[in-house]
């Protein structure tokens, strides 16, 4: 990865956004799409609980929140979990060229097909991601399921 900031670095934004979410009383995923030399485009969580929307995820929200750009290749998406098949999907519509993952352990998300397709992984499992969604899972386990998309276990309000 060539940008100016350790991508471990980089994660404190996305894990700072899931903190953020996770107080909101929503899913802790977040996400921040950078720049090659390390300068913030946006950042933004998982707001499906808080919007009472299904299509915020952390990475859509950090995406949106960058703004319009012409070309994304040299861009770096941050998540604190592996990205689902709907944010892997926008990874590869606008070609963002590196995902830095913080944890794929309680997810296992798209990120093997992204490595596939040319897109740099960077996967860390940094030990904080990990315990915050397994501490979320074990607390929250049916709206865990609602948004990994598990119809049979999910009680919607």
């Amino acid at each position: 990865m060539t940008q100016a900031i350790p991508a471990r670095q980089l994660l404190e934004v996305a894990y700072d956004e899931a903190m953020h979410g996770l107080a909101e009383g929503g899913i802790p995923i977040g996400a921040a799409l950078f720049a090659a030399d390390g300068t913030l485009l946006g950042r933004g969580h998982n707001r499906r609980v808080q919007s009472g929307d299904p299509s915020i995820h952390a990475e859509t929200d950090a995406f949106r929140a960058a703004g319009r750009r012409r070309d994304y290749g040299s861009t770096i998406m941050v998540t604190t979990l592996s990205p689902c098949w709907y944010c892997s999907g926008l990874v590869r519509q606008f070609g963002i060229g590196t995902v830095v993952i913080g944890e794929s352990q309680t997810f296992h998300g798209g990120h093997d097909w992204l490595a596939e397709n040319g897109v740099e992984i960077v996967l860390l499992e940094d030990d904080r991601c990990v315990e915050m969604m397994t501490s979320f899972i074990t607390d929250h386990p049916a709206l865990w399921h609602e948004d990994i998309g598990v119809a049979d276990e999910v009680d919607v309000p």
